[in-house]
């Protein structure tokens, strides 16, 4: 039988916004962090309470990162998170918050639902492992439970997206499909992956530099794949694939299969 993931019934019925941390406000993270936007108001229709985000990255945006990501030249020598939240806001009203800094090692008061990582670099995805290792799996479920994580890499004209569960979520029974409780997350579904080393590109000083590290296309075709992966969840309530391969030089899409 075809195998699949209900979603937790918290995403489909809950009390309170449903709270997502988004880690890097970078190249993919300002895409990202757009459509989780329009994923909140298309909620709000459907008279769901939608979505409330913080946003972590201490980076300022530098001349290089214009139009690659979602800064113009106005922007230059603010911080990522604070101008595209306050852009966000202003925009659709909403209270979304910026952090300024990198994310926290003890989340304890910052915990969220969902966590999406979109940085450059192995450490941070290794800090949020550790702390979801220390997460309840027995508790209650509330805006404060981290249920799902999301991670986002992608190369110059190659990337890939994958969504874990934070925790085993409870599956209905069904006969016609069979039920994954349990999602690998990034650092469990890549072997060996605390042994995986960063490479070392470095700053870019001009767009074009930074052009010839990360094609201009690739972080928002990631950030709108990933992104209906995350609507699927709350529209339909289930997924096939929780997560997928892009390569842009050959123009293809690989599914990863629950």
């Amino acid at each position: 039988m075809t195998r699949v993931h209900f979603s937790h019934p918290y995403l489909l019925n809950p009390q309170h916004p449903i709270t997502v941390n988004v880690v890097g406000a970078g190249g993919t993270g300002s895409q990202v962090v757009t459509s989780l936007s329009r994923i909140d108001q298309a909620l709000k229709a459907f008279e769901h309470p939608g979505l409330f985000v913080r946003v972590y990255d201490p980076d300022i945006v530098s001349r290089a990162n214009v139009s690659r990501q979602l800064f113009s030249e106005t922007d230059i020598g603010l911080n990522k998170a604070q101008c595209l939240v306050t852009r966000i806001n202003r925009f659709f009203g909403n209270d979304w918050e910026a952090v300024p800094d990198c994310y926290p090692e003890d989340d304890s008061d910052q915990s969220a639902n969902f966590y999406i990582s979109c940085t450059d670099n192995v450490q941070s995805r290794l800090q949020l492992d550790n702390l979801f290792k220390k997460v309840d799996r027995n508790s209650h479920t509330d805006y404060s439970t981290p249920l799902y994580w999301i991670d986002f890499g992608n190369a110059q004209k190659t990337g890939q997206i994958i969504l874990g569960t934070i925790k085993n979520i409870q599956q209905p029974k069904s006969h016609k499909f069979t039920t994954v409780k349990k999602l690998p997350c990034v650092t469990e579904y890549v072997k060996g992956y605390d042994k995986i080393k960063d490479g070392d590109s470095g700053p870019s000083c001009s767009l074009a530099e930074a052009l010839d590290k990360q094609d201009l296309f690739v972080n928002s075709t990631l950030a709108h794949l990933g992104c209906s992966l995350l609507w699927k969840m709350f529209r339909e309530g289930m997924i096939f694939h929780h997560g997928l391969y892009l390569n842009l030089d050959t123009m293809r899409v690989n599914p990863i299969a629950v």
